[in-house]
């Protein structure tokens, strides 16, 4: 997020000092209690801090975010498994409950939403976002992973909040996280951004309307605390510089049938084989919808280094193909797959 802090008084997290600060020592016994996935000792390391004199945002992004990001990391190069992963996350969402309710009265500083792209089921980190913001002395209400936007529609005329705060950490996603902001600004709400689906250092927030991007919860409850709208972050969300993403979604249903006629995948194989194509057709149409073919090049390459999936690259090469024949008349698809095509040939 690019946008500047509030009045010193509204800082949410004042510097620790001594042994309240989250230095690696205390993030790497915490991270050894993740991987014995004991709840008793991490949840006991999480209230010492806030015991010794952090504060809450110290505890949730320095020590729970962090290591959440550590987490991925391990899944990602094959370290963990997914089952590891799974009981690591868990322990961190015990924890985070269990700060939450240590936290103080909800403060009186205004009413924000908070709410994960529809398809999007890592709650993690926009949790740890509502505790920060409330810590902060807002009232918040969490509508949990995956939110529909109607859903979201309907909640923010009954309530009429003063933000939204909205979670995305796939950029496939971005499609569905720019119609959610789109009828965040309509019902006359601004929104801001938060998670890696939006691009490194949020760099395609603005294209889908977003009022500003946040790394951190820190940055959140600092965004807050400075103008967020009406103008110009209500209203119509900024046109796309081409409606070509809208004809490639169209063809989404197609294109995943003509990749599995083309792989023949085994019957165990298939459901994980169509979801891999939708994946990347949603990516293809959100770097279209953006005019940026790089989201969906780092998608590719993500994909590339995903643990335990079989046949990868083949796979991917063979999706790449088989969508660029499918849409020639699209000259944005077109290029944009064999930029990705060019990426996946060079990898080693």
């Amino acid at each position: 997020m690019s946008r500047p802090d509030g009045p010193p008084a509204a800082d949410p997290d004042p510097p620790a000092s001594g042994p309240a600060v989250v230095g690696p020592q205390v993030v790497a016994a915490y991270l050894d209690c993740l991987d014995r996935a004991d709840l008793p000792a991490a949840t006991r390391i999480a209230t010492g801090l806030l015991d010794a004199g952090s504060s809450v945002a110290d505890v949730l992004v320095d020590l729970i975010a962090v290591t959440q990001r550590e987490v991925g990391l391990r899944w990602l190069t094959g370290r963990w498994s997914v089952a590891q992963e799974h009981a690591a996350t868990h322990v961190s969402e015990r924890v985070v409950e269990e700060v939450a309710a240590r936290t103080g009265p909800t403060g009186d500083r205004g009413h924000v939403v908070v709410a994960c792209v529809e398809g999007e089921w890592h709650a993690l980190a926009a949790r740890i976002v509502v505790e920060v913001v409330r810590a902060a002395g807002w009232r918040v209400t969490f509508l949990g992973a995956s939110v529909p936007v109607r859903h979201l529609v309907s909640y923010l005329h009954q309530t009429g909040p003063d933000a939204v705060l909205l979670s995305c950490v796939q950029p496939s996603r971005l499609i569905r996280a720019g119609r959610m902001i789109e009828a965040s600004r309509a019902a006359g709400v601004p929104v801001v951004a938060g998670g890696p689906g939006f691009g490194p250092d949020g760099r395609w927030a603005a294209a889908v309307g977003a009022a500003a991007w946040g790394a951190t919860a820190r940055d959140a409850a600092r965004l807050l605390a400075g103008p967020l709208g009406p103008a110009p972050h209500t209203g119509p969300v900024p046109a796309a510089g081409s409606d070509e993403y809208v004809a490639v979604l169209r063809r989404r249903r197609d294109l995943v049938q003509l990749v599995l006629r083309e792989v023949a995948p085994e019957a165990d194989r298939a459901e994980e084989v169509a979801g891999t194509v939708a994946q990347l057709v949603d990516a293809l149409a959100a770097a279209i919808r953006i005019g940026d073919p790089r989201l969906l090049v780092e998608f590719v390459r993500w994909q590339t280094e995903v643990p335990d999936t079989r046949d990868g690259p083949r796979l991917l090469e063979t999706v790449l193909r088989v969508c660029a024949a499918a849409l020639t008349e699209h000259p944005h698809a077109g290029d944009y797959l064999r930029q990705a095509r060019t990426l996946l040939t060079a990898t080693p």
